[in-house]
């Protein structure tokens, strides 16, 4: 008896080491995003603060903190974007120039999209382009209306090539503002800087624009442009001021002396809004008995470890309660994923989780296709816990028919019309990045979070498949490879692919929505599926499935 509680006291405490060694490990990987979060929300420094300060203007999440509710919190997406992006003529656009995100605005949701003048005075890159277009789309398919408040000098010339002439470009900023008000969403714009050429219809374009005294402007080409143009010379105040747009042109509708005056008459006009309403049941909140803060413990820091997600699943669910779907069947198969209901602040949620290894055998492929189409029968919002590193491969899997159900896997995500949320706490590699909903299968949100890794397959996969070709190409042209540089070139490939794969990589390119810290999971989730079910629900239609 003595030893078998001897046996258990030393599995306790080889338990606990390990999570403390988790623990650590996570808490260190997360300062590395709170260093770039800074970046992000500081680029310059102080010197830039102060510059900003003798224009009378303050930093621009500074104003969005007046915008919003007090008490409340600024749902800011894609933080990370533009780090390392290596155009040309710079390494980094931090955060890609512009602060996006959510945030209640006497209680309703509203999508802000403001530019930081402190990077590269507000002009419009590749990657500012992108993610102000995202976050316009995250805007129409919520059905909310958005704000502006401008700062820029447009697009960014030496690649104009890149920004300007696309479907998916900068002149897709101005088709989304007519689409979204002819749809009943408002468009508003607080113009506190320069709004040049295009830039311009931001101010234009909306339903209702304020501009700043001595401080806004507004003109489809500045001063030097008409210069050149007709041999005009004229002032930026006369050409476009304030003044100018709200007295005479009538090109914008209010007139404010400060910045501070302009968030004011923007929370007035909001205040104009319809109520908004959530189109599921919502029941009362009730928070995880197990703590938000037991996920540092629990998911190892070996990203290829397989984990239990129950436990993770405890940490985020509305009183730790968790109602499974065919939880015994097929062990050891077809629980690498768990699936089942339940709820998030009050909200309900279909769940669709890799366990174990994550690795999807036949008879998960179906149990994961089954929930996705109940899930869609009672209009229930899908929140995707991806941690695969793929389908399971082999004569057995392809005999039995893992692509045809892996095949299911796919067109019911595809297809399913439900809201769909995917947070990545693992592997996020190959098909199975589509099966769990990845960003080619359009799901509302995208969160990473420090342990994610989204790429085609593992280094480790990638480097071994990548040497042996080229042992192949060797003998065929009659050489034996150098084992020495085979090794190099293995590693090389590894280091390669887990560099693509880490999220600050994907967050900088947009393939994410934000990598979010452990702790704040449950909240972002929350607000992510409120958001989500702010429009009715549709049917979804599956197409030909190959049962």
């Amino acid at each position: 008896m003595s030893e078998k509680l001897n046996a258990r006291e030393e599995r306790k405490k080889r338990q606990e080491a390990l999570h403390a060694e988790n623990r650590q490990y996570w808490l260190a990987e997360e300062e590395k995003l709170f260093a770039l979060w800074e970046k992000g929300r500081n680029p310059g420094g102080d010197e830039q603060i102060e510059r900003l300060r003798k224009q009378g203007k303050k930093p621009v999440r500074e104003l969005i903190g007046q915008l919003m509710d007090p008490g409340t919190e600024f749902l800011e997406l894609s933080r990370g974007a533009g780090f390392g992006i290596n155009y040309e003529t710079t390494r980094d656009v931090p955060s890609a120039g512009l602060a996006t995100g959510l945030c209640r605005v006497h209680g309703n949701w509203v999508m802000v999209i403001a530019n930081d003048s402190r990077v590269k005075a507000g002009a419009y890159y590749p990657i500012n382009t992108k993610k102000h277009l995202r976050a316009q789309n995250i805007a129409e398919e919520a059905g909310i209306p958005c704000v502006y408040i401008t700062d820029s000098a447009g697009a960014f010339l030496p690649m104009q090539a890149g920004v300007f002439p696309g479907r998916g470009q900068f002149g897709r900023f101005f088709y989304n503002m007519c689409r979204m008000s002819a749809k009943g969403l408002k468009q508003y714009t607080l113009s506190t800087g320069g709004n040049t050429a295009g830039g311009a219809y931001i101010v234009y374009l909306a339903c209702e624009s304020i501009m700043v005294d001595k401080m806004a402007y507004a003109f489809l080409g500045g001063p030097p442009m008409v210069k050149s143009a007709i041999g005009e010379v004229v002032t930026m105040e006369d050409l476009g001021g304030a003044k100018v747009h709200t007295g005479i042109s009538g090109g914008a509708d209010h007139f404010v002396h400060t910045q501070d005056e302009g968030i004011a008459k923007l929370r007035e006009l909001l205040l104009l809004e319809p109520r908004q309403k959530i189109y599921v049941e919502r029941r009362e909140t009730k928070e995880p008995r197990v703590a938000i803060d037991r996920l540092y413990d629990i998911l190892p820091k070996d990203t290829y470890e397989g984990m239990n997600v129950r436990e993770v699943l405890a940490c985020i669910a509305d009183d730790s309660y968790f109602s499974e779907y065919k939880k015994h069947y097929a062990p050891g198969r077809g629980d690498n994923i768990v699936c089942g209901l339940m709820y998030i602040k009050g909200l309900p949620v279909g769940v669709i989780a890799s366990n174990n290894t994550g690795v999807i055998f036949i008879e998960s492929a179906r149990k994961a296709t089954e929930w996705v189409i109940r899930c869609c029968t009672q209009k229930t919002p899908i929140l995707y816990i991806q941690g695969s590193p793929g389908y399971m491969v082999g004569t057995k899997e392809e005999y039995g028919g893992i692509g045809k159900y892996g095949s299911d896997m796919v067109r019911a995500c595809a297809c399913a019309d439900v809201p769909k949320i995917q947070w990545v706490i693992g592997p996020d590699h190959g098909a199975a990045n589509y099966g769990m909903c990845g960003r080619a299968y359009d799901p509302r949100f995208i969160f990473h979070t420090m342990r994610a890794r989204t790429s085609v397959m593992s280094g480790r996969t990638a480097g071994y498949i990548l040497t042996t070709l080229e042992r192949v190409n060797a003998k065929k042209e009659g050489r034996e490879m150098n084992e020495e540089e085979a090794q190099k070139f293995q590693q090389m490939m590894v280091d390669k692919y887990s560099s693509e794969a880490h999220p600050f990589y994907m967050e900088a390119r947009l393939f994410q929505d934000g990598t979010v810290p452990f702790r704040e999971s449950r909240n972002f989730l929350a607000a992510a599926l409120e958001i989500s079910v702010l429009k009715p629900i549709p049917e979804s239609n599956f197409g030909n499935f190959k049962f």
